[in-house]
């Protein structure tokens, strides 16, 4: 009964996971279909990007977590469509800056993090060093859409706010939080807590309508 509902909520998760992944497909529309970034903000997408790496690594080395690897390997497929969009249609200064973010944050840093995670630690220790860098890197990754709120307060306009990113990942937080719970995996536990706090802010309707005012 126990590993039915771990895979039933596994499944889910990836579900859910899935739609975070795919919730800004219709702002990259936008940006291709009017060739310009506009005021959208690049940095929640280069953050999604670091956190799926490390999760996808996190899944492999742990046993009995296929469902975490399988799910954030398609995210960073996604988040490297949606960078790559976002490169080819922004202005030069911005393009420049997003390239920088991007070698630093989505190449050179899960580099490293990698050589450290093979050659220093093994074992459980590697899998709990994994697991603290995922945490890490997921409580940047959930405060990133909160950049965002500055070009909501200059624009007085809440269209360059990630809201269907912001609401899926709370939706998202409460699968993962019960698949925690049943697999005691207390790194996805801290992680969607981190993820249900962050993203209640960018989501929260009383929030927005202060921020368009």
């Amino acid at each position: 009964m126990g590993i039915t509902l771990v895979i039933f909520f596994g499944i889910l998760g990836n579900i859910t996971t899935g739609l975070v992944y795919l919730s800004p497909a219709k702002t990259f529309w936008h940006i291709v279909v009017r060739r310009s970034t506009e005021e959208f903000e690049s940095l929640p997408y280069i953050c999604k990007l670091l956190n799926a790496y490390q999760w996808v690594y996190y899944g492999i080395i742990k046993p009995n977590s296929v469902l975490v690897a399988t799910v954030n390997g398609f995210g960073a497929v996604c988040e490297i469509i949606f960078v790559i969009i976002f490169l080819t249609f922004a202005p030069p200064r911005i393009r420049a800056n997003t390239a920088i973010l991007v070698g630093t944050l989505d190449v050179v840093f899960p580099g490293i993090a990698f050589l450290i995670m093979q050659f220093l630690f093994d074992g459980k220790t590697r899998i709990d060093a994994s697991g603290l860098m995922c945490v890490a890197f997921s409580m940047v990754c959930y405060g990133s859409p909160l950049s965002a709120m500055k070009t909501v307060v200059t624009t007085k306009s809440v269209e360059y706010m990630p809201f269907f990113l912001s609401f899926f990942l709370f939706v998202n937080g409460g699968v993962w939080t019960t698949y925690a719970v049943l697999t005691l995996d207390w790194f996805i536990g801290v992680n969607t807590k981190w993820n249900r706090v962050f993203s209640w802010y960018g989501s929260n309707g009383a929030l927005r309508n202060v921020l368009e005012a």
